[in-house]
């Protein structure tokens, strides 16, 4: 993070301070990031799969009970994300 003081508005204990604060959250920033990401990731795996699962040329390998088992794992995905939006990283990747 780079803070100039151009104009003489904000005296260097104020830029010190706002780089204190920069620095203080950015690990909870990074662990946001993460949690975000593995959230994101396991939201397209599971609609990547309902995909998938529509594509006839997969959908003719499969029989109407692997379908169904595969739709019902899909289901369940998606209902525990809306469930579970504050989950912890750790609990998306499981």
């Amino acid at each position: 993070i780079t803070i100039t003081n151009d104009k003489g508005r904000l005296s260097k204990d104020d830029i010190e301070k706002m780089v204190s604060e920069a620095e203080k959250f950015k690990a909870e920033d990074e662990r946001a990031k993460e949690k975000i990401e593995a959230k994101n990731a396991l939201e397209n795996y599971a609609f990547s799969v309902r995909s998938s699962l529509r594509d006839e040329k997969l959908a003719d390998k499969l029989t109407e009970e692997d379908k169904k088992t595969a739709n019902d794992a899909v289901d369940a995905a998606v209902a525990w994300l809306d469930a579970n939006q504050a989950a912890e990283k750790e609990e998306y990747e499981e």
